[in-house]
């Protein structure tokens, strides 16, 4: 993770299409087994999807059965919880230019430790 981005913790539902787009083709199997915890300022436990693009870094909150969920409700997958092979095609045409999206399928040994996330570092 790169320190001198902007850090942003968000909600996936509220994030552009577009965005929503290119965090399928880096997590085509779904989002849960990648979900990373902190305690935020409220000593809460809290858990949420990292993402890196060119410009910003973020933390997508969702609870695990969320992240189910979403991947269930998201016609783009199929009923295993995998991104279609039609639709990861055109996301990879579409995105081909931005390296993030196109070349980084989120792999779990590259998954950055859950205790350097703290959530002054973020704006919302």
């Amino acid at each position: 993770m790169s320190q001198n981005k902007p850090r942003v913790i968000k909600d996936f539902s509220k994030l552009e299409p577009d965005l929503q787009e290119q965090i399928k083709l880096v997590y085509p199997f779904g989002f849960s087994d990648h979900l990373i915890t902190f305690t935020n300022k409220d000593g809460l436990l809290v858990s949420a999807l990292p993402f890196e693009t060119d410009d910003k870094y973020y933390l997508l909150r969702m609870t695990e059965k969320e992240a189910i969920k979403i991947i269930e409700m998201d016609e783009d997958y199929d009923d295993d919880g995998n991104l279609k092979q039609v639709v990861k095609d055109e996301y990879e045409d579409k995105y081909s230019d931005m390296d993030y999206a196109a070349d980084n399928v989120a792999d779990d040994e590259d998954e950055p430790a859950d205790d350097k996330y703290n959530e002054d570092d973020y704006e919302e």
